[in-house]
């Protein structure tokens, strides 16, 4: 399981606001391609390693406004759990998030690639979280969803 923790220079609602929802992730986090929302608590995410595709579907399992948020895996060829929590700094102009991820395989052994995906989690995490704290730092997260938004659809 990877853990790590960053200092957000923003109020715990505004971090909260950018993180409370798992299709905002690939903004984000390299190691996940697409993430379809299903409904408020089931979200469908797909990502591909080693040119083979996975998608799993999770249900959030804790969303406390402002403190926590969680979600686990209910199926598919990934097993990834997750838990993000928010805590205030500098009298709530400052956010400190904690950020665990875990993924797992299902059933059998992993393929090499897979294996160096896993293993790799808690680097990518660290380089995750610093671009997602320069990003809303700088006020262009919105901003990297509109230019994903715009390459994806110019790749159709």
């Amino acid at each position: 399981m990877a853990h790590q923790n960053i200092e957000i220079d923003l109020p715990l609602s505004k971090v909260y606001e950018c993180l409370n929802s798992p299709t905002d992730f690939p903004r984000f986090m390299r190691g996940i391609e697409k993430v379809n929302k299903i409904n408020s608590q089931t979200y469908e995410f797909l990502t591909t390693i080693g040119g083979e595709e996975f998608k799993w579907t999770t249900n959030i399992i804790d969303d406390l406004r402002n403190t926590r948020f969680a979600w686990i895996t209910i199926n598919g060829n990934l097993n990834q759990t997750g838990t993000i929590r928010f805590t205030p700094l500098d009298n709530g102009t400052r956010t400190r998030i904690d950020f665990s991820l875990d993924y797992r395989t299902f059933f059998g052994e992993a393929s090499e690639d897979l294996k160096a995906f896993i293993e790799g989690t808690e680097t990518q995490l660290v380089k995750d979280l610093e671009y997602f704290k320069e990003c809303v730092e700088k006020g262009t997260f919105d901003d990297e969803a509109e230019t994903k938004v715009d390459e994806e659809q110019a790749a159709v």
